[in-house]
C-alpha cells in the first residue's frame, strides 16, 4: 500500500521549533519527489518545500520565498523520510502541514521547482501545527 505518514506537529509558542516528519512506504522512495503543503483554515494549500523537485535532480531543494531561511527540508533515503524543520514559528504559520510524493520525473519537463500541490499524486493525512503568540 502507498503511504505517507506525517508526525511531529503540536502546539508550539511563537518563536518555538518542530520538526515534521513524514515516513514513506508502498513505493520506491530514490523514484519521488516530495513536498510540505500547509493549509490554514479558509485558505488554499501553499506549497512550502520540497526536495529532489528541481529537474529531475536527486536532493535538490525549493522554499517558498515568505519562508526561506526559517523552513529546512531534509531526507534520510535509508528510512524512507523526510523532514521539515521548521524555526522561529509565528501564529501565521498555523496550519495543517501535509507531506506529498510525486514521481521526480515530473520535474524535468514541469518548467520551475516542483511545488504545485496539483502535480503530486500521493498525500498524507496531515499533521496539526498550532502557534500561540
Amino acid at each position: 500500500e502507498v503511504q505517507l505518514v506525517e508526525s511531529g506537529g503540536g502546539l508550539v509558542q511563537a518563536g518555538g521549533s518542530l520538526r515534521l516528519s513524514c515516513a514513506a512506504s508502498g513505493f520506491t522512495f530514490d523514484d519521488y519527489a516530495f513536498g510540505w503543503f500547509r493549509q490554514a483554515p479558509g485558505e488554499e494549500r501553499e506549497g512550502v518545500s520540497c526536495i529532489g523537485c528541481r529537474d529531475g535532480i536527486k536532493g535538490s531543494t525549493y522554499y517558498a520565498d515568505s519562508l526561506k531561511g526559517r523552513f529546512t527540508i531534509s531526507s534520510d533515503n535509508a528510512k524512507n523520510t523526510v523532514f521539515l524543520q521548521v524555526n522561529s514559528l509565528k501564529p501565521e504559520d498555523t496550519a495543517i502541514y501535509y507531506c506529498a510524493a510525486a514521481r521526480i520525473s515530473r520535474s524535468v519537463w514541469y518548467g520551475g521547482p516542483l511545488l504545485n500541490p496539483h502535480e503530486y499524486d500521493v498525500w498524507g493525512q496531515g499533521t496539526q501545527v498550532t502557534v500561540s503568540s
